[in-house]
């Protein structure tokens, strides 16, 4: 059985990816990182339900914190100076919600991970829906980071970054969730609440209209339900 670790921010995403792995019967090893984000606590909750869920255990877990990240700022998920935008599905530009250069900050150390425990897999549930607003989320992101792993890795291991959802729209992962039993009323998204989701964020509101266009009920409770089209 291959060991296989799986970027889980407890989110919708992480969640089916967290799915798919299992279902592909690699041995799982989720990661979780707090970046001094503002749901990080309800995430940091999400993530350990999944886990449990998986019956993954916790030594097969790694909890990691990069709170430089929010010394950093320029994010309205890190810095409580900047707000959370409210959503606009329409909009093409960078959402307020982009933490600069996370994901490589993040992939770096589930490489690093990797070549500790002999992973060869490392699955990330970033979806090219979502690359007009985060750079960090195009498929050609990942194909480099592929080829930076054979150049800075010293393990004959090969490994390699699963993108498995990456060309999927936020229904169809909601689809494939549904047809895996992926626990998905277990999933943290708001980008702004830790308690109640907001129901108004972006990261919300492509939640509630991936739902719908699933026809499909959202499991989790939101202080408000706009309708998204």
């Amino acid at each position: 059985m291959s060991r296989a670790i799986v970027l889980v921010s407890g989110g919708m995403d992480s969640c089916v990816t967290l799915s798919m792995a299992a279902q592909a019967g690699h041995e799982l090893y989720p990661l979780h990182i707090n970046y001094g984000q503002r749901t990080e606590i309800r995430e940091l909750q999400a993530f350990n339900d999944l886990a449990a869920h998986f019956a993954v255990p916790p030594e097969h877990r790694l909890v990691v914190s990069i709170a430089h990240l929010a010394a950093i700022g320029g994010s309205s998920l890190t810095d409580p100076n900047i707000p959370v935008s409210a959503a606009d599905l329409s909009s093409d530009e960078i959402p307020t919600s982009y933490v600069p250069f996370r994901n490589a900050h993040l992939l770096s150390i589930a490489v690093s991970w990797a070549e500790v425990i002999g992973a060869s897999h490392i699955f990330i549930g970033a979806v090219y829906e979502d690359s007009s607003g985060y750079p960090d989320c195009r498929p050609s992101y990942y194909a480099a980071f592929n080829e930076l792993i054979k150049q800075g890795t010293a393990t004959e291991q090969s490994i390699r970054i699963e993108t498995p959802i990456i060309y999927l729209k936020k229904e169809q992962i909601i689809t494939e969730g549904n047809a895996l039993n992926a626990p998905l009323h277990l999933t943290w998204s708001c980008y702004q609440n830790n308690d109640v989701a907001c129901g108004i964020c972006d990261s919300c509101a492509l939640r509630l209209r991936g739902f719908e266009r699933a026809g499909l009920a959202d499991p989790i409770s939101y202080s408000i339900r706009p309708h998204y089209e």
